[in-house]
């Protein structure tokens, strides 16, 4: 515990330091994740996690789509819940080349997303 903290409350502690919530960290990770998976740095088969179509669509070029499941545990997996906060990133978020340009992008967009004026 930092002593200058110890009488603020969880969000006060949060703008002082500087930091992001853990809502946010989760979310930056699961976000940088998915940018490994499919721009291959994780030697992993993305087309064996995630759902692609190729053609025209709205938005990005790397966009997921969910597959459809009947049991509420798979319906949560990580590949189904991230497709909606990765279709909503900027197409010049998308189309970075290293995973520093990555999260050099993505830090900014989710901080003025979730509204953390004070991580900027």
């Amino acid at each position: 515990m930092i002593n200058e903290c110890r009488e603020l409350d969880c969000e006060e502690r949060l703008k002082k330091l500087r930091l992001t919530t853990l809502e946010t960290r989760r979310l930056r990770a699961d976000l940088l994740e998915v940018f490994k998976i499919l721009k291959g740095l994780e030697g992993i088969d993305s087309d064996r996690f995630f759902l692609r179509r190729i053609g025209v669509t709205r938005g990005h070029s790397l966009k997921l789509y969910k597959k459809s499941f009947r049991r509420d545990i798979a319906k949560y997996s990580f590949t189904n819940r991230i497709c909606d906060e990765w279709n909503q990133l900027p197409e010049e978020i998308i189309q970075a080349n290293t995973v520093n340009e990555f999260k050099s992008v993505i830090d900014p967009y989710l901080a003025k997303k979730r509204g953390l004026i004070w991580f900027l």
